[in-house]
């Protein structure tokens, strides 16, 4: 299935625009869990559980089980197994390289991983897209401007964030997303002119202090097709370090979901 099918079939079923980041932190999770033969795998496998109904994709960040060696990289091929087959699964890798070496890449994430969507860097050029495009069914989330503070250094100096955004554009909404930042209330409105039919995964909301009423506001595409993507990681699946931790990241998943329908009504 492709991925704006899988896309627009969850967001109607679901009534959902949450992208729900599964950056699991043994840090920050229950302690009990780490008693666990593998906690990252055992606290997914709860918080995908409690929230499988009410998000429109899932979002795994690499980083989070390349930490934990072997048994992290178990985690996320369990996690990617239990997640229903329906709802679209990015993982969160900010990959860009030489076109051979994005051959590897690919390959890797989406023959064997199988997900759905990847992140990725755009920044040494059509190098890194075109054997992307050989995967017709796939999709491609692109950095345009990110919701970091040192976003400043690069991508929002000058106009390069806008250089890519028309890059974007060009090489079409149909495979081609972006990741636009939440806290980039001015440039939202921007990107969107630059971009008015490209799906937009937004992170920043909530722990980096980005806004929904400036998403809702400035990003989305119209209220029946809103083309959005709104993630949020920490902020919900860490709300809680005790036993109810996945029925609190149910409840949290469903404030999300229902403050962003309010806007969309």
């Amino acid at each position: 299935m492709y991925f704006w099918d899988k896309y627009r079939k969850t967001t109607k079923l679901h009534n959902s625009y949450v992208c729900l980041g599964l950056d699991p932190n043994l840090e920050l999770m229950p302690k009990y869990l780490l008693k666990k033969s593998n906690p990252l795998w055992e606290f997914n496998k709860e918080i995908i559980e409690s929230t499988k109904s009410k998000v429109a994709a899932y979002k795994l960040n690499y980083a989070f089980y390349l930490s934990c060696g072997l048994s992290g990289l178990e985690a996320l091929g369990k996690s990617i197994d239990y997640i229903p087959s329906y709802i679209p699964i990015i993982l969160d890798v900010k990959v860009g390289d030489i076109a051979n070496t994005m051959v590897q890449y690919a390959k890797a994430y989406f023959e064997y991983m199988k997900v759905d969507a990847i992140t990725v860097n755009p920044l040494m050029g059509e190098d890194v897209m075109t054997p992307l495009m050989e995967y017709k069914d796939k999709f491609f989330f692109v950095l345009s401007i990110t919701s970091n503070r040192s976003a400043v250094d690069f991508l929002k100096k000058g106009s390069l964030y806008k250089d890519i955004s028309q890059k974007i554009d060009k090489w079409g909404y149909l495979q081609f997303g972006a990741v636009v930042g939440a806290t980039n209330p001015k440039e939202l409105k921007i990107v969107r002119s630059l971009m008015p039919n490209t799906l937009f995964l937004i992170p920043g909301i909530g722990k980096q202090g980005g806004s929904l009423s400036d998403v809702m506001s400035n990003a989305i595409a119209s209220n029946n097709n809103p083309s959005v993507l709104i993630n949020s990681s920490r902020g919900i699946i860490h709300k809680c370090d005790s036993e109810e931790f996945a029925s609190s990241a149910a409840e949290e998943t469903e404030k999300l979901r229902n403050a962003i329908n309010m806007y969309l009504n």
